[in-house]
């Protein structure tokens, strides 16, 4: 069974999943299957032999994400310079588990942590060198945030009450004035002012895969969509510091009201974070953490 990391989350097991392949894919249903671990919130993972993976949505606010990643990634992979997920067959509802369901293509890698990076300026130049592509895409049809004010790609207003409520929750365990500092420094800065682009949304630690060393797929696109695209910046504080940050900056040519909306949205996704999963999910939240501080140390 796989972590639980919401209360009302639908559990899955490999019982569960060789139970819905049997059903619908049955081509596949014969190869060994077994659980991946991750620190993903969204959905669970289970590798299906040694070329395939099957990802299923842990809770009902990630069901979309199943067919706009099947719509949206086989058209932005062209376009951009790491591999990224590539959807080969959309599941339905079986018994036992109440949503649509994928199955992948494999991405080979592993995330690394900060400290265990090889190459952090080449690493964070070949991010913003992707972050680029992403946004040079024709946004024809492209999906828009969700409807809710705290949907990422919208200003950051949207995300104040929440924020402020995660500070004031994890008062005793961080700097609460350095934290509101850095989020109302954020608030001012203007909202974004040109035409919407292509953002990946959840650009984490845990959403990038390294082959020997080097950067090679960017994955979890469920949170993409146009806008502002502010929140891809969080990256900066979660895994670069000192001269990486500055070569991912640089590489991007980012203006100074971005990198501060975007410096603010990366505060309030771990301030938000670490509450919610502190007793679920060690290594996210220890992400967060080492966010937070690298966020509270940084001038700006």
């Amino acid at each position: 069974m796989a972590v639980k990391m919401h209360a009302n989350e639908v559990e899955t097991s490999v019982s569960l999943v060789q139970g819905l392949l049997r059903a619908q894919f049955p081509q596949w249903a014969g190869l060994p299957l077994r659980p991946v671990a991750s620190a993903g919130t969204d959905n669970a993972l289970y590798r299906l032999g040694d070329d395939l993976a099957v990802r299923l949505p842990r809770i009902e606010w990630a069901v979309a994400q199943v067919e706009k990643e099947h719509t949206w990634l086989p058209r932005l992979a062209p376009h951009l310079p790491l591999a990224v997920p590539q959807p080969l067959a959309q599941g339905t509802p079986g018994p036992g588990y109440p949503y649509p369901w994928s199955v992948y293509r494999w991405l080979a890698g592993e995330n690394i942590s900060p400290e265990k990076l090889v190459n952090p300026v080449q690493t964070a130049v070949d991010l913003a060198q992707f972050i680029v592509a992403l946004q040079q895409i024709d946004v024809t049809g492209a999906p828009r945030p969700g409807p809710q004010a705290a949907a990422r790609g919208k200003p950051l207003r949207g995300r104040d009450a929440a924020t402020r409520q995660a500070i004031a929750d994890l008062s005793g365990m961080i700097d609460a004035a350095a934290a509101t500092a850095v989020w109302e420094a954020a608030l001012l800065a203007p909202d974004w002012q040109r035409p919407p682009v292509w953002f990946h949304g959840d650009l984490l630690a845990g959403n990038l895969l390294f082959v020997d060393g080097r950067l090679q797929a960017v994955i979890d696109f469920g949170a993409t969509a146009v806008g502002d695209p502010a929140c891809d910046l969080m990256i900066a504080w979660g895994l670069f510091s000192g001269e990486s940050r500055a070569a991912f900056r640089e590489a991007l040519g980012v203006d100074a009201a971005t990198w501060a909306r975007g410096r603010g949205f990366a505060l309030s996704q771990a301030v938000i974070f670490i509450p919610y999963y502190l007793e679920t999910n060690p290594v996210g939240v220890a992400y967060a953490q080492h966010t937070l501080a690298q966020i509270l140390a940084d001038g700006g």
